[in-house]
């Protein structure tokens, strides 16, 4: 492999399809927590560190989405899975897209939760390189600060607001600030998506701020067969805020893909 990613690999009933889970922006492998505990007594479930992010190695300047994308692939040969169920959270969400243009065929069902298709904006690009600039100038605890009750919600539990915290504090501004300008420079994922046969599951937070019922609705449409479910109650990380409810919807996806 050209780059060795922390991973967590959990379970592996070899009647189930594994799942693959890929974390959002600027957070680890623990935002998955929940969906590791529920799912890896019956099947396989692999969640990555991705580069730049949680134990992985730290790798500063521009990383693309599609290198993400390659870093997952590289993996899952590694560890010799070959189909798998791959879902994604926001960033995670747009690099599960990544990963359909680069590998789609090995992709048996799809999990996209709180993200969106669309290219970024010359608005969003600036953003984006703004924030990056600004994380590596001053570090992450005053970004987080600003943003936790937008990442969950401001009536979500302690615990999860504390997680959330941690994760994001925890993680390098480097590769943060990297992954922020690899995202500026986002393609269109719509093509792709117009390609996708398999089951598919649109999870949204009533209450996302930052990819909102509406971006969930598009994913839905441009999907051959999917079905949306939106979370009450929640923010932009409905899987750490209402994990029952995420994890149920998750749960008959995979029985669609076991079964068919």
């Amino acid at each position: 492999m050209a780059l060795f990613l922390a991973y967590e690999d959990k379970g592996g009933d070899s009647s189930a399809t594994p799942l693959v889970l890929v974390h959002g922006h600027p957070f680890d492998r623990t935002m998955w927590t929940p969906q590791i505990e529920a799912f890896s007594t019956g099947r396989r479930v692999i969640a990555p560190d991705l580069r730049g992010y949680g134990a992985s190695p730290v790798v500063p300047g521009i990383t693309p989405l599609s290198l993400f994308a390659r870093d997952i692939e590289e993996l899952l040969d590694e560890l010799k899975v070959d189909g798998f169920v791959l879902g994604g959270l926001s960033m995670g969400g747009q690099i599960a897209m990544a990963c359909l243009d680069v590998f789609g065929d090995r992709v048996r069902g799809l999990l996209l939760a709180d993200t969106f298709a669309e290219p970024e904006t010359e608005e969003g690009r600036r953003g984006r390189n703004a924030m990056a600039d600004r994380l590596l100038a001053e570090g992450m605890a005053g970004y987080a600060d600003d943003v936790l009750e937008k990442m969950v919600a401001p009536y979500a539990h302690p615990d999860v607001k504390a997680h959330v915290h941690r994760m994001m504090t925890g993680t390098d501004p480097q590769g943060a600030a990297a992954a922020l300008r690899g995202r500026a420079e986002r393609p269109d994922y719509r093509p792709v998506l117009a390609r996708v046969t398999v089951p598919s599951l649109v999870v949204v937070g009533t209450d996302d701020e930052y990819t909102p019922v509406s971006d969930a609705e598009a994913l839905h449409a441009a999907l051959a067969d999917s079905v949306l479910h939106i979370v009450e109650g929640a923010a932009h990380m409905p899987n750490l805020e209402r994990p029952e409810e995420f994890n149920a919807a998750l749960a008959e996806l995979l029985a669609r893909v076991d079964g068919g």
